[in-house]
């Protein structure tokens, strides 16, 4: 006889058929979600009505089975099929997938949620979202740029924002240096001021710390001073001066009621950038002098041809304290033979970079200064234009000596310490760089040749540049390009794994958050703890299988139209029933 049972169980496959069938749809509409991990139903049998539980065997029976009939069924749970999602390239340097197990952590109100789905991009506060605006996790850098491990904070990517410039450490050097015995040097310049400096009686001034306002006598009108104490105070210029024919910075001093004659000198020494108190072959001190008999200033410079001073009075200024030029009666006398500096030598020049950017020029000098039976010996002379000392206002550097063997190699040396004082500019200083003379197998050699080369083959530092760019490697690590050439790490990804990633409860919008089956969230870096690795400019794939979800929608379609069946079944017989009472 049909009862009730039979329509509730067909009811019971047609829920169950139900539910599974919104899973496929669910699944066939997520076809082409990012990272989309599809589902099923998984279906378990209702309990059962017992007319038995059966008999165990005895010596006159074999025992029985128990007697059962079946309530049904029921949806005993769904299961997430976490399986990787083929990854699609798309060139997006924000579009980030994992390869393997991890989850992107991100953060939304002080909650974490956690995603497959790396179609990120950045917002106005150059933050790293996803298309909900929720903050993408990861670990930041300090000022140095060293990765700060620990607690995962939003990651900031400020493209367009972040400077950087990049102080010089090393400049190495390449070229051959001409050790021709031949062409040592014999002198330096040699340089006369044709005026002697006389006081206003006609009498040279008593030495170099004789003062010059209102006391120097104006060689153009004898008896009066060139320097008049109402015009003070004076500015007494050097500029268009020349060494080795390359035009050296203006230099300047103050002519006041405390300027002597040593300041002259000073201002002559430090303008041409000579080293002073050195010995020339002929017998002759470097640097400029006064002779009290005679009055005379005399400049000597240093050997080497591109050391050659060329100095005029018509690169000799005076300014009285209005900024009128006053006349300057000054000459200067360079014989053209024993006046000339000789000697075998050549200069390059090169750009270094102080902490804050800034480009400064060095002028590099060497010079051969002896040969013998060990090999060459060569004096390196350093200046730049861009130095600032005021301890020291010479653009001279120093000066030092190189040697290398009988075959050219260097001896000792073979790195110069250039120190470059920046006082007063808010960058660190001084500016400290290396220059390499013997890197490998390149460097300075010295071997005779009809002429001595020498240039820089590579230097570190760099001005100031703007994050530009950026990509994401597979640990992570977000390394950010530079518009000056640079690349610093900007931060590096966080990556979440878990015991049972099945048992994360599905948020939408692509987002998990922890259940009470998944276990906590370890926060790593890729390719720590189980987590997969981070592919840049790429996203992951759907997992659905279309195929299988067709399959699996014939046979729910075709379990519901059966259990639709029973009811339809099971009501007829009771209507025969019904009948049978008319």
């Amino acid at each position: 006889m049909a009862s009730t049972t039979s329509l509730l169980t067909g009811l019971s496959g047609l829920t169950a058929n139900s539910a599974r069938l919104e899973l496929i749809g669910n699944n066939i509409s997520n076809v082409n979600t990012t990272a989309f991990k599809s589902s099923r139903a998984l279906f378990s049998a209702n309990f059962s009505k017992n007319f038995s539980l059966g008999t165990s065997p005895s010596g006159t029976s074999g025992g029985t089975n128990p007697g059962q009939i079946g309530l049904g069924v029921t949806v005993g749970g769904t299961q997430k099929n976490f399986n990787r999602g083929s990854i699609s390239p798309t060139g997006v340097n924000t579009d980030l997938a994992i390869e393997g197990d991890g989850f992107f952590v991100v953060e939304r109100n002080g909650e974490q949620f956690y995603t497959r789905a790396g179609a990120f991009r950045l917002n106005s506060q150059n933050q790293l979202v996803n298309g909900n605006g929720d903050r993408v996790l990861g670990f930041p850098v300090d000022a140095t740029f060293n990765l700060v491990p620990g607690q995962a904070q939003a990651l900031n990517i400020p493209a367009g924002a972040l400077t950087i410039a990049e102080a010089t450490t090393t400049v190495q050097l390449a070229g051959n240096l001409n050790a021709d015995a031949t062409k040592l040097p014999t002198q330096g310049s040699l340089l006369t001021f044709d005026q002697p400096l006389n006081d206003l009686t006609g009498t040279p001034l008593a030495g170099p710390g004789s003062l010059l306002l209102g006391a120097l006598e104006d060689p153009a009108n004898p008896g009066t001073p060139l320097f008049p104490a109402a015009g003070a105070p004076y500015s007494l210029v050097i500029d268009g001066a020349e060494k080795g024919q390359k035009g050296v910075p203006a230099g300047s001093i103050v002519v006041d009621a405390t300027t002597t004659v040593q300041d002259v000198l000073d201002l002559i020494n430090n303008t041409l950038g000579i080293i002073t108190g050195q010995t020339n072959p002929d017998g002759s001190t470097t640097g400029a002098a006064y002779d009290p008999v005679t009055g005379l200033i005399s400049i000597v410079g240093n050997t080497g041809t591109v050391n050659d001073i060329d100095l005029t009075g018509s690169d000799i200024r005076i300014l009285d304290n209005t900024g009128a030029t006053v006349p300057n009666p000054f000459t200067i006398t360079k014989d053209a033979t024993t006046g000339v500096a000789d000697g075998e030598s050549v200069r390059t020049s090169f750009i270094i970079f102080d902490s804050l950017g800034t480009p400064l020029t060095v002028d590099l000098t060497m010079v051969l200064e002896g040969a013998d039976t060990t090999g060459t010996q060569w004096r390196y002379f350093l200046d730049s234009k861009d130095k600032f000392d005021p301890a020291d206002p010479s653009i001279s550097l120093g000066s030092g000596m190189i040697s290398f063997d009988t075959e050219g190699q260097i001896l000792s040396g073979g790195a110069i310490n250039l120190v470059l004082p920046r006082f007063g500019f808010g960058a660190e200083s001084p500016t400290s760089v290396s220059l390499e003379l013997a890197t490998g197998d390149s460097g300075v050699t010295a071997l005779v040749d009809t002429d001595s080369s020498l240039g820089a083959t590579f230097q570190d530092g760099t001005p100031i540049g703007t994050l530009t760019t950026f990509s994401v490697g597979e640990d992570g690590v977000i390394t950010g390009g530079f518009s000056n050439g640079l690349s610093r790490t900007v931060g590096q990804l966080a990556l979440a794994a878990f015991t049972n990633e099945a048992g994360l409860i599905d948020e939408g919008n692509n987002l998990f958050r922890v259940g009470p089956n998944s276990g906590t969230a370890l926060v790593t870096t890729p390719g720590q703890f189980g987590a997969g690795r981070v592919i840049g400019g790429a996203l992951e794939l759907s997992n659905v299988d279309l195929g299988q979800e067709f399959i699996d929608m014939i046979l729910t379609s075709t379990g519901y139209s059966a259990a639709s069946r029973v009811i339809t079944t099971a009501d007829q017989l009771l209507q025969q029933l019904v009948q049978i009472g008319r």
